[in-house]
């Protein structure tokens, strides 16, 4: 019967996966608000489904009784999260965008679903409710910034502010970070690791959309040329290649965004293909990491390892995956990490895994959408910037599961493990709200106005 009522879920779960993912896309094509709220409350409804379903078949593959109690309880605490989460935002903030509300609860599910599975398997939970408080605590602080966009809108005033700030935490990285996997990524302070990276990428964006609010000479773009390539030399230094390509890629494009300038964006493709090639040459586990992508099964017991299981689970999980506690992501080294896209494909499937994507490629639309339609040149440029901070942390890491491009080890927003990496996409979707709302507050008082 547990195989049974385990096997009808997984089904279940794919087929209201896509009735979600496909209201995600039906929202952008209704106009009319009563039908994008019918719309979001349907995405509710199958998020809390999913939910409760992945949590029933862990349950049900759960060997003692202790456990079972357990999982349980940790289903009840996120469930009474994602409710508050939900309507406190309504509550507090009338104008809230209920679409990025809903894909941010829909993606945190998945990845406490998958996290909790993956720590059965090691027989302990003690990650997962680690995981569980930082998202709490995340929450609650992002929730104040909105608030704090509305009245403090001269932000754009403090551009050394994010310059100084994000270049101090990177030096210190460089200088006396932890090394992981060759890579210098974090520093530990009172027991806790925290990636300062992971917060620059947002000062960062405020700094170049500020500088480029005040002015647009050629002075002012050599100066913040100048201070974006310290960022990605630091984290070059550093052999954080990943973050070193995500801010390289976020400043040409919002270089090329206001200036409009085709001869800013050839030069930045130009100096991006030099980059690459020095850092091949320069680095050793650059090269080994091009080696393992471009044939992994040549060392598949050291450097191509970790890709050659990455693609056997996706394979073994084909389009309806093996099942929840039925594969066994738990051989893909730091598959928590920078790999759990691998462990949704092996085990919930590929159709599901297509839709998580789908579903970051919604929330994307959501920050264009946001950037086209604000006025001020600042928000604009900030909701560009973040949003493709976002779409291309989501590629590097697919890209690097599926043997796309080679592995950069970004993790994958929401759903991997990393306190910073959901405090910072917290404070990502914060900012991108608080834009938002900021607009639709100023299009109902000119409704107002003209009424």
């Amino acid at each position: 019967m547990t195989n049974l009522i385990a096997e009808i879920s997984k089904y279940v779960m794919i087929f209201l996966m896509v009735i979600y993912t496909y209201a995600n896309f039906r929202f952008f094509t209704l106009d009319d608000q009563i039908r994008q709220r019918r719309v979001c409350g349907r995405q509710n409804r199958c998020m809390f489904l999913i939910h409760f379903l992945a949590y029933l078949t862990l349950t049900l593959r759960a060997e003692d009784e202790g456990m079972r109690m357990m999982l349980w309880a940790f289903y009840g605490a996120q469930a009474v999260f994602f409710l508050c989460y939900i309507y406190l935002f309504r509550l507090i903030y009338r104008n809230v965008s209920r679409l990025l509300v809903n894909n941010t609860c829909m993606l945190l599910s998945v990845g406490m679903v998958m996290l909790t599975r993956i720590s059965m398997a090691r027989g302990d939970l003690d990650s997962v409710l680690r995981q569980f408080v930082i998202v709490v605590a995340s929450a609650a602080v992002t929730w104040l910034i909105p608030c704090v966009m509305e009245r403090f809108w001269q932000l754009y005033r403090l551009q050394w502010v994010y310059a100084g700030a994000g270049m101090v935490l990177l030096l210190i990285v460089c200088a006396a970070g932890n090394t992981s996997y060759g890579a210098q990524l974090s520093i530990t302070i009172g027991g806790i690791s925290i990636q300062p990276s992971e917060f620059v990428k947002i000062t960062f964006v405020f700094f170049v959309a500020a500088m480029f609010y005040q002015s647009l000479e050629f002075k002012t773009i050599v100066v913040t040329t100048a201070v974006a390539a310290a960022h990605v030399a630091v984290l070059a230094l550093s052999r954080d290649l990943g973050g070193a390509f995500l801010f390289f890629v976020t400043y040409v494009a919002m270089l090329f965004v206001a200036t409009g300038k085709w001869t800013y964006l050839a030069a930045g493709a130009g100096s991006g293909v030099l980059a690459a090639i020095g850092g091949y040459y320069l680095f050793d586990h650059v090269r080994r990491r091009v080696a393992a992508w471009q044939n992994p099964w040549a060392d598949i017991e050291n450097t191509g390892y970790q890709i050659t299981q990455s693609l056997f689970a996706i394979g073994t999980g084909g389009w309806f995956g093996m099942g929840l506690c039925q594969g066994m992501p738990q051989k893909i080294p730091v598959v928590e990490k920078d790999f759990v896209f691998a462990a949704i494909g092996e085990e919930l499937g590929g159709i599901f895994a297509i839709c998580v994507v789908l579903i970051c490629l919604g929330c994307f639309l959501q920050f264009m959408l946001i950037a086209t339609r604000m006025e001020a040149v600042f928000y604009k440029l900030i909701a560009l910037g973040l949003g493709l901070e976002y779409i291309t942390q989501v590629f590097l890491t697919v890209g690097g599961v599926t043997k796309f491009i080679p592995s950069t080890g970004v993790t994958l927003p929401f759903v991997s493990y990393g306190g910073s990496s959901i405090f910072s996409t917290f404070i990502l979707f914060g900012v991108m709200q608080g834009l938002y709302i900021l607009k639709r507050n100023d299009e109902e008082e000119l409704e107002m106005e003209e009424d």
